[in-house]
């Protein structure tokens, strides 16, 4: 069967590669000039599966109501008058309970797990190397936070990650997730495209896809500004810019782009630089070790498409690190970035089939994208197969 993933990032390039081992005749379609230049480039880094959660949870409204008044604030709401974004904001405060926290949470990490696994098993094969760290991830609490029941203490925490030792003073505890890892998902969506080459998977850069052409309800191209492409199934794993496509088809995905930033910078002091992968829960902010560079990503603003790189947040989280770790990397040679995440106000994706029998999505995983990919990437492969996928999302 010919089939034709619509995007290069992480998810559309994992997908591509479980179609081809399926025995498909598979083709990549992206606006860029190269796989991973989007949201895959430079996020967080955290394989998070153990400690995938929800941003949608009781007090949350009411934290960003605080927020919204500081420029620097995990989490930045940026009002405008448009209706999708009032739309995902009500969607977004009736996932606030509870209940379907819980709900939310539990499928989260079962579809992390199963992701998880099966990034293991591609790199058992392949030997792709993306500057993995398995040594898990550890939660770090610090601030007001009363300690609870099962946390790691303070001098638990120093043993898990000396540099920790750094922030004793004020640390509360840690939550340690010791099977949850890290790499750089930019060199595992490249290194990925190269064997998918190598299998056989064509991939086309620089097509801008305009929409689609419907024959019989069936998807019969996609239209781009030069000629169609035809195929027997089509995968929209465009991110945030899936919903823009989909509107026209019929199709309202419950995605809204979240804007993310990071910053990289180099090892300054080895010693006094993490190597476990960290969570500052306070700022909300991801912490990894990538070779011998550091990445600090976290914060979330809704606004828009806007990728305009705001560097009062960037240099926010900055001064955090610097707080923390004051000796571990180089500030004067930190590298700013800024993408937008496909987040639905649920945080579970939408990965499956659509009314059109021959299109299939595979997009919508907000901050865990590194996370979900193979798991959702395989999930798709077997649903595009006709085979029935190991877990359901």
């Amino acid at each position: 069967m010919k089939v034709a993933v619509l995007g290069a990032g992480i998810i559309g390039t994992a997908t591509a590669w479980y179609l081809r081992r399926l025995g498909h005749d598979v083709r990549v379609i992206d606006r860029r000039e190269a796989p991973g230049l989007e949201t895959s480039f430079a996020n967080g880094g955290q394989i998070s599966a153990d400690h995938a959660a929800p941003w949608a949870k009781p007090g949350i409204p009411l934290q960003a109501l605080r927020w919204m008044m500081h420029e620097d604030s995990p989490l930045l709401f940026r009002l405008r008058a448009e209706p999708a974004q009032w739309r995902w904001g009500l969607s977004f405060l009736r996932n606030c309970t509870a209940a379907r926290f819980r709900e939310n949470a539990t499928r989260l990490q079962r579809l992390g797990r199963y992701s998880r696994d099966q990034l293991r098993a591609l790199t058992r094969e392949t030997g792709l190397q993306y500057d993995r760290v398995g040594r898990g991830i550890l939660v770090l609490y610090t601030g007001e936070r009363r300690f609870e029941p099962g946390w790691k203490t303070p001098e638990e925490c120093v043993a898990i990650e000396p540099a920790v030792a750094s922030l004793k003073h004020r640390l509360v505890g840690g939550n340690y997730l010791p099977q949850d890892e890290s790499g750089d998902a930019y060199k595992f969506t490249t290194g990925l495209a190269k064997l998918c080459e190598a299998q056989g998977v064509a991939f086309e850069f620089g097509v801008s896809i305009e929409g689609f052409s419907v024959r019989h309800d069936r998807i019969h191209s996609v239209r781009t500004k030069t000629a169609p492409i035809e195929a027997d199934a089509f995968v929209l794993a465009l991110g945030s810019y899936s919903p823009l496509l989909a509107r026209e088809l019929g199709l309202h995905l419950p995605i809204y782009p979240l804007k993310g930033y990071s910053v990289t910078m180099p090892v300054k002091n080895p010693a006094a630089a993490w190597t476990v992968s960290l969570s500052d829960d306070a700022h909300k902010l991801v912490l990894s070790r990538l070779g011998d560079r550091l990445r600090i990503a976290g914060t979330a603003e809704l606004n828009g498409y806007n990728t305009e790189l705001n560097a009062v947040r960037c240099e926010a989280i900055v001064r955090r690190v610097m707080q923390l770790f004051p000796d571990a990397g180089d500030p004067s040679k930190a590298e700013f970035w800024t993408g937008l995440r496909p987040a639905t106000p649920s945080n579970l994706p939408c990965v499956g089939a659509t009314r059109y029998p021959n299109l299939f999505l595979n997009t919508g995983h907000g901050t865990l994208g590194w996370t979900l990919a193979c798991g959702s990437g395989r999930i798709v492969a077997d649903l595009v197969s006709g085979r029935r996928p190991e877990i359901e999302t």
